[in-house]
C-alpha cells in the first residue's frame, strides 16, 4: 500500500512538473507585441524584434535589408474573436535609395500576435493617416508624386487606397472604390472654403480631436484666420510647391478654462507642407513627418 502511494505521488509530481514546464515554455514563446511578430514581406518571412529586422542583402554582403515599423496604426477586430487586432505600416530598404512602404495586419490571438502578408503601398511616399471605414475596410491615405516627377520632388498628390483583410489567408486585397462625386485634388485650393478641423494624428499613434466643433481655418490672399473655442487667431502664410509656412500669428487675449486654442495654434506653427485628398480633405503636414492635421 505504501509503495502504491509513493508511485501515485511520483506520478502527480511529474504531471504537475510537466504542466508547469509546458505552460512556462508556451508563455515563453508567446508573441506579446505586434512589433515582435513575424510577417511575410515580398514572399520572405520577416521577424521583427522591437519593430526592427536587419539581414544581409546577400551572403557575405555588408549591405543590409532593413525592415522597420513605421506606425500609422489602427485597431479593429479583423477576425471577429472579440479582441482588437492591429494594422500598421512597415518600411523596407534594401540598401539603395528606395524606401518601400507596406501595410500589414497582426491578429491578436489567444497565444499572441500573428503577422500577415504585407501589401506594398509605394516607394518614397508620404503617409498621412490610416483609418477603418464603416465597412471595416482599411483606408491608407498618403501623398505621392505626379506621373513623371523625380523622386527628389516632394510628394504633393493626395491618394487613398482601400484594403480588405482575409483572416483565413492572412492576406490583404485592394477594394476598388466608386469615386463618383469624390473631390478632385488637382482642382482644390486653400481659399476655396472655410476648413473645419477634424483631428490631428501623430506618427506614434496619438490622436487629438476637437472637444468642440468650432475650430476653423480660412485663407484669403496671403493671410489666414482661425476660429477656436476661445479666441480668434490670425496671421500670414506663404506657399511654394506644396510647402506652407505660417508666421506673424496673433490672437486675442481672452482666457478660457479648458480651451484647446494653445494646442491648436502650436500645431499650426509646426506645419511645413500640405496636400488635398480625393475625400475633399486638406492635410497639413508637420515638420520631420511627425504627424498631420486633417481639415474638411
Amino acid at each position: 500500500m505504501k509503495k502504491i502511494s509513493i508511485f501515485v505521488s511520483a506520478v502527480l509530481i511529474l504531471s504537475v512538473g510537466y504542466l508547469v514546464f509546458y505552460g512556462f515554455k508556451k508563455g515563453e514563446n508567446k508573441v506579446d507585441s505586434y512589433k515582435n511578430a513575424t510577417y511575410t514581406v515580398e514572399g520572405n518571412s520577416v521577424k521583427l524584434v522591437n519593430g526592427l529586422n536587419e539581414i544581409p542583402s546577400a551572403p557575405g554582403s555588408s549591405s543590409k535589408v532593413v525592415t522597420r515599423y513605421f506606425g500609422n496604426e489602427v485597431s479593429h477586430d479583423f477576425d471577429g474573436d472579440g479582441r482588437d487586432d492591429i494594422a500598421f505600416l512597415l518600411t523596407q530598404n534594401a540598401g539603395g535609395s528606395g524606401t518601400f512602404y507596406y501595410l500589414v495586419v497582426a491578429l491578436n490571438k489567444e497565444d499572441g500576435y500573428v503577422g500577415g502578408h504585407a501589401t506594398i503601398i509605394g516607394d518614397r511616399i508620404a503617409p498621412q493617416t490610416t483609418e477603418i471605414d464603416s465597412k471595416g475596410f482599411i483606408v491608407v491615405n498618403y501623398a505621392d508624386r505626379k506621373p513623371g516627377e523625380s523622386f527628389s520632388t516632394q510628394p504633393s498628390v493626395g491618394k487613398s487606397l482601400w484594403f480588405k483583410f482575409d483572416p483565413t489567408t492572412m492576406q490583404l486585397g485592394v477594394v476598388v472604390q466608386n469615386f463618383e462625386g469624390e473631390a478632385d485634388p488637382s482642382k482644390m485650393t486653400l481659399n476655396m472654403k472655410t476648413w473645419n478641423w477634424v483631428k490631428t494624428i501623430y506618427n506614434d499613434g496619438k490622436v487629438i480631436t476637437p472637444k468642440k466643433d468650432v475650430f476653423t481655418l480660412t485663407f484669403k490672399g496671403n493671410q489666414f484666420s482661425a476660429k477656436t473655442d476661445c479666441n480668434g487667431v490670425g496671421g500670414e502664410y506663404t506657399v511654394n510647391s506644396g510647402k506652407i509656412s505660417f508666421d506673424k500669428m496673433m490672437s486675442t487675449m481672452m482666457y478660457c478654462d479648458g480651451s484647446q486654442e494653445s494646442d491648436f495654434s502650436k500645431m499650426i506653427g509646426e506645419v511645413s507642407s500640405y496636400i488635398f485628398t480625393s475625400k475633399g480633405e486638406l492635410i497639413l503636414e508637420f515638420k520631420m513627418d511627425s504627424g498631420s492635421m486633417v481639415f474638411k
